[in-house]
């Protein structure tokens, strides 16, 4: 038996592999753990509370959650398998995005996952015509909720759902996901079962995860790239355990000792800011060792031996500190799947250094998603890229006037339908020969690796002539630790200047150290000194840049870049042109001051 579309993926299991604890997530101090032949009876009760509704075949339904659950993995399932098309929404997206999106999908219901979410819809629900009404996965006294959307399939129900089931090919239409928007309007990504099926086998060929295993899920299941590896440890037979929120993570991390499970590099960071804060936090001689540690790790090899020296230093930085880095995400981590965003290559190598392998990977919405990623096995991997193309996905690098690089395009059967309802937006999206234009620049390196050297819309070029990938000049400047987040900016000006975003738990330490009067973040990026200390930091880094791509000048910033405040998309990336438009006048302020950090 094999599975072609995504709902036979649950009987695939229960034929293959019946796991008794499929899915777990907990409830309180205990956990609810549901079996494959349960999670199945309850897509069949769903999927009856669906037609009892009256939905007709190609209906959308929207699911609202900030993170992955049993609950919401069982409604997805129930409404494609009764021909249905579930549109997944960001929970944490700004009203005019999740109004947009409902308006425009035509969806007939909702089901949020908490009151927060639920009311965020209900406040649109005016303006939406097509919306019958709305649920919410938590019981809440005054709405309706989980058991109200099931009903018991009566005989004449269930003869109906395997006519529609039967009647569903695996090239029909699945599901439609909206792009998270950094810039315009969301687009309706449509996605077939063929698409994101032959995802989901590519990716469990290559990923050492099985019946033996047990995954943590915790990203946002209206990406594309958390719901895919869902649908993958399912059919692989392995246990999903859910997370609640973030602090349960860390919890569970030591508890349940999962072997995978996906993040975006921005967890990475935070990760890697949280170790350095608490190192600094320690009496001399011990902070001396595990900054020695952290810089250990950080020149770890991706490819062949260690150097017998290298070998030496790095078994003691284990003993002495890294192991227990492992220790707290339950020592039986055996891959860490990181995508959405590009990834320090030194967070890569110190992680793994630790013995926890980080694999990056590449793909968009549009793809179903991954399109590369880097392999477990011995030399398939590289640092500082996102692996090698999928089986069966052609990908070919588009000519550029400044060099190799170029727009990154792609052929396979993940390559979405179209777009939904923009037709005009759907033929702009390929190539005159069928080519998906991913709006991504990169190259080849290493003969078979794919780098991503920046996005085709970032691209600005100075009033010198000269093209800028802010990207680059991102990624170099975050990896000095007192810097949180940055954006580059300098499209048409005469040289690239930043707004730096403070990473102030480290920077206070460091205003400890130099004895400086520390008062709110507010205050402090104004401090003389500390403008000082970070435009010195800012210096060192263009000591790894060609004159022409340095820093000139920056500008300090004190609110956190957030989903909720629309700094950045619920995929953590920042929204450049919503960055530049509110600090427009700081942005203008730079220019005014000229250019004194370039080497």
């Amino acid at each position: 038996m094999d599975f072609q579309r995504l709902f036979d993926i649950l009987p695939y299991q229960q034929r293959c592999f019946p796991n008794k604890r499929a899915l777990a997530i907990r409830q309180g101090v205990a956990w609810q753990f549901y079996s494959t032949a349960e999670a199945i009876r309850l897509t069949q009760r769903l999927s009856a509370g669906w037609l009892h509704l009256g939905l007709r075949k190609g209906d959308r339904v929207a699911i609202l959650a900030e993170r992955a659950s049993p609950r919401w993995l069982l409604i997805d399932i129930s409404l494609m398998q009764a021909g249905f098309i579930p549109v997944p929404i960001h929970s944490s997206c700004l009203a005019e995005e999740l109004r947009y999106i409902l308006k425009e999908s035509g969806a007939r219901y909702a089901v949020a996952a908490n009151r927060e979410a639920l009311e965020k819809v209900l406040a649109e629900r005016a303006q939406l015509p097509a919306l019958e009404e709305a649920y919410c996965l938590q019981e809440l006294p005054d709405y309706p909720g989980w058991e109200d959307l099931q009903r018991e399939p009566t005989p004449a129900q269930q003869e109906q759902l395997q006519v529609l089931k039967a009647a569903i090919h695996e090239d029909d239409l699945a599901t439609i996901v909206y792009t998270s928007g950094t810039a315009g309007e969301p687009k309706g990504v449509m996605l077939s079962h063929a698409n994101i099926v032959s995802n989901i086998k590519a990716v469990i060929s290559l990923v050492p995860v099985d019946r033996t295993k047990r995954a943590l899920s915790f990203l946002p299941p209206s990406h594309i790239f958390e719901r895919m590896a869902n649908y993958a440890y399912l059919a692989s037979g392995a246990s999903i355990y859910y997370s609640h929120n973030p602090e349960e993570t860390r919890l569970l991390l030591r508890s349940i000792k999962p072997h995978f499970f996906t993040a975006v590099p921005r967890l990475l960071e935070r990760a890697y800011d949280s170790i350095l804060e608490r190192i600094g936090q320690l009496p001399a001689p011990m902070r001396w060792l595990g900054l020695w540690a952290v810089r250990t790790g950080e020149q770890y090899k991706d490819k062949g031996a260690q150097p017998a020296f290298y070998a030496l230093q790095l078994a003691l930085a284990r003993l002495l500190v890294l192991r227990r880095w492992r220790r707290l995400l339950g020592g039986r981590v055996q891959g860490v799947l990181v995508g959405a965003a590009a990834l320090q290559p030194r967070l890569g190598r110190l992680f793994s250094a630790a013995g926890i392998p980080i694999r990056e990977g590449y793909g968009m919405t549009e793809t179903s998603p991954v399109i590369s990623f880097n392999r477990f096995e011995p030399g398939g991997a590289r640092f500082g890229t996102v692996g090698i193309p999928l089986p069966g996905v052609e990908v070919r690098i588009g000519q550029h006037e400044e060099g190799p690089e170029g727009e990154i395009q792609v052929k396979g059967p993940g390559v979405m339908l179209g777009y939904y309802q923009r037709p005009e937006a759907t033929q702009e999206a390929f190539t005159p020969d069928g080519w998906l234009r991913t709006g991504d620049r990169g190259q080849m390196v290493h003969k078979r690796f794919l780098q991503i050297t920046g996005r085709q819309k970032d691209l600005f070029k100075t009033s010198n002539g000269k093209y800028i990938a802010p990207e680059e000049i991102e990624a170099l400047l975050r990896l000095c630790p007192y810097i949180e987040d940055c954006l580059a900016i300098g499209a048409r000006r005469p040289f690239v200047s930043a707004l730096l975003l403070p990473q102030f738990e480290l920077l206070y330490q460091w205003a400890q150290e130099e004895q400086i009067h520390w008062t709110a973040p507010q205050y402090m990026v104004h401090n003389p000194k500390v403008m000082d200390f970070l435009r010195q930091q800012v210096r060192e880094a263009n000591r790894h840049l060609p004159a022409y791509k340095q820093v000139g000048n920056i500008h300090l910033l004190y609110e956190p870049w957030t989903a909720a405040s629309g700094t950045l998309t619920p995929t953590l990336k920042l929204r450049r042109e919503w960055l530049a438009e509110k600090h427009q006048k700081d942005i203008d302020r730079i220019y005014e001051q000229g250019a004194d950090l370039r080497g």
